[in-house]
């Protein structure tokens, strides 16, 4: 029987950014659940913040090269790869000069939110999946953690739908307490249409905020997982209200068995 395979996609992962909530589960989550028998792939932004000397980051030239368009502008995809050897585990960075060599994650001390976080948080979800479609890696579950990975469920279900390596990939969401207050791009839905992605897709976002998209992550995910003991009310309210299985929050102490329970049954309750 072939192994589970789980596709890690988050915000942070220490120790490649400072500790926090989400960067201490992105780091400590896969190695857990690869400890549990399953396969795993884990991705990041490389932020302009992450020391590529000291923490070894090269680039992977086969997986490098290739060019996403946004807007009609081109943007290369550099992606680039560190172990973890204490942990058995490789990360991969999604990286390009013009959306990721700010030494800030999302906002300037000087000018505020990045005017492109909207370019940012497509270019690093389109990256991840252009990257994984290379690695012909198909994933059982996806699992995405933080507001920059929120395009995830939309993409792999109507864009990448009828792709083989995604078509029975099912897509958790962790919802966590990283709100921002700012809006995006107004052009945001137009931005992120591939083909696959209608207008009534996107009709969540026609006000691109914090909360919309992630209720659009909501809607297009199979699985929600309250990441953080505290979340957005309005939030909260939406997903006691949604009809996908929810798991919620779990300490520190339970999370790793209380998450792998819930990928089995996700996925498996799909199978029946």
């Amino acid at each position: 029987m072939e192994k589970t395979k789980v596709l890690f996609i988050s915000q942070e992962i220490s120790p490649y950014l400072p500790d926090s909530e989400m960067s201490t589960i992105g780091r400590h989550l896969p190695q857990g659940i690869q400890e549990t028998g399953k396969e795993i792939r884990a991705f990041m932004p490389k932020y302009g913040v992450v020391n590529e000397r000291r923490n070894q980051l090269h680039e992977v030239i086969r997986l490098s090269g290739m060019n996403i368009i946004i807007d009609d502008s081109d943007h290369s995809l550099i992606i680039k790869v560190a172990s973890i050897q204490s942990a058995r585990m490789q990360v991969y960075f999604i990286d390009n000069d013009d959306y990721f060599q700010r030494k800030n994650m999302f906002t300037d001390p000087e000018s505020g939110f990045y005017e492109d976080n909207d370019e940012r948080a497509i270019f690093f979800t389109r990256g991840v999946i252009e990257t994984v479609k290379k690695l012909r890696w198909s994933p059982d579950i996806i699992h995405c953690h933080g507001w920059i990975t929120s395009l995830v469920p939309i993409y792999i279900k109507k864009a990448f739908h009828d792709d083989p390596l995604f078509h029975d990939s099912k897509v958790i969401y962790s919802v966590y307490n990283d709100d921002f207050s700012e809006k995006l791009d107004p052009n945001f839905r137009k931005k992120l249409k591939l083909r696959g992605i209608s207008s009534d897709d996107t009709k969540l976002v026609e006000d691109a905020n914090y909360v919309n998209i992630s209720k659009l992550a909501i809607e297009y995910s199979d699985g929600i997982i309250q990441g953080s003991q505290s979340i957005n009310k309005e939030l909260e309210d939406y997903i006691n209200n949604c009809k996908i299985p929810v798991l919620p929050y779990k300490n520190e102490e339970e999370y790793l068995s209380a998450y792998s329970e819930f990928y089995d049954t996700v996925y498996k309750d799909d199978k029946r």
